[in-house]
């Protein structure tokens, strides 16, 4: 097949002058090399794209490919992980990974616990303040007690999270909410904070076809920032996590079922990765699932499970194509001939 590669590379906006941190969910050239190693191996011819705004000009020039392999981010705003899928939607290209709703919707954390709680899962209960000026009643809407958990509402790869995330009493809340929405310029997610064992499940496929591949506990060493899976722990995981793979028969079953519920409450497609943490009681919750989970062959969660569980990354790649090609859209001609139309070509 003809495979386009999107994705955002982070030297690029790096480059550009965007801060580290924040372009830390974007993707180095290792990875993508990767990924387009790894598809030309299973026999594809690889176009490498790259970010939303050098897609859509191809799009509307009228090219087109038999699949895109979709990791773009995305840029600015709560729905960024969805714009890719929508544009490629519009134009009735088939892509890997999650449909724009399910990207959107998870990606706001707390609209993905609401789902989560319909659904009758395990998840921290939460409450979120969007302004500033909400920070300040913070202290008396919470009152589930201490220590609580806080975090941005809408990023990934740990940013905005430190040991300062931990909070203790209502003072450090009101002035940790304050400064995260100063910070990030979205609202703050508030939870109970879990003082358990903490997990990653990876799963592929889709909806009936969806499966475990593994589940590790994320053990932090004692150079990581203590009791966090920080930005930093993850950015240096190298020197500051283990990640073990679980043993234990009761634990993968207990933890694999609550991370498969909760992937297929949410829509997942084709791969991802549940976040699960443990309370006192050793009881497991949903935290939150990354549905464009990273794909460095070494560096990133997904894969480094997978080859705890024997799969090679070549043959994660390709489980994730094979799922994706399930869903082919048809009727490309008709989008060829409103295109014309439309253009008076």
């Amino acid at each position: 097949m003809r495979i386009a590669l999107t994705y955002d590379l982070r030297s690029d906006y790096l480059k550009a002058g965007l801060p580290e941190e924040a372009a830390a969910e974007f993707d180095s050239e290792s990875t993508i090399n990767a990924l387009a190693s790894a598809l030309e191996g299973l026999g594809h011819t690889v176009e490498r794209v790259g970010n939303v705004f050098s897609l859509a000009p191809k799009l509307s020039a009228g090219q087109t490919w038999d699949l895109v392999f979709n990791v773009c981010e995305g840029l600015y705003g709560r729905s960024r992980e969805a714009q890719v899928p929508a544009l490629l939607e519009a134009y009735q290209i088939p892509y890997t990974f999650s449909d724009p709703l399910t990207l959107a919707v998870t990606l706001d954390k707390a609209v993905a616990k609401q789902i989560i709680q319909a659904a009758g899962l395990r998840t921290p209960r939460f409450i979120t303040a969007e302004t500033i000026a909400e920070c300040g009643t913070l202290a008396q809407r919470w009152t589930q007690g201490y220590p609580v958990f806080i975090k941005p509402l809408c990023e990934g790869t740990g940013k905005g999270i430190t040991n300062a995330s931990i909070v203790r009493d209502p003072a450090a809340l009101v002035q940790g909410a304050a400064v995260l929405l100063e910070q990030y310029q979205q609202p703050v997610l508030v939870e109970t904070y879990l003082p358990g064992r903490e997990f990653t499940v990876g799963l592929v496929g889709t909806g009936e076809q969806a499966r475990v591949v593994g589940v590790m506990e994320v053990v932090l060493l004692d150079k990581a920032e203590p009791g966090v899976y920080s930005y930093a722990n993850k950015e240096f995981c190298e020197d500051r996590v283990h990640y073990v793979p679980v043993q234990d028969s009761a634990l993968l079953q207990a933890a694999g079922e609550l991370a498969l519920a909760a992937y297929c409450a949410l829509g997942c497609r084709d791969a991802g990765r549940v976040d699960l943490r443990a309370d006192l009681d050793g009881q497991l919750h949903f935290l939150e699932v990354n549905p464009l989970a990273g794909l460095h062959p070494t560096h990133s969660d997904l894969p480094i499970l997978s080859t705890q569980a024997g799969w090679t990354y070549t043959r994660l790649i390709e489980a994730i194509v094979t799922s994706a090609l399930e869903r082919q859209v048809t009727g490309r001609g008709w989008v060829e001939k409103v295109m014309r139309f439309s253009t008076g070509k």
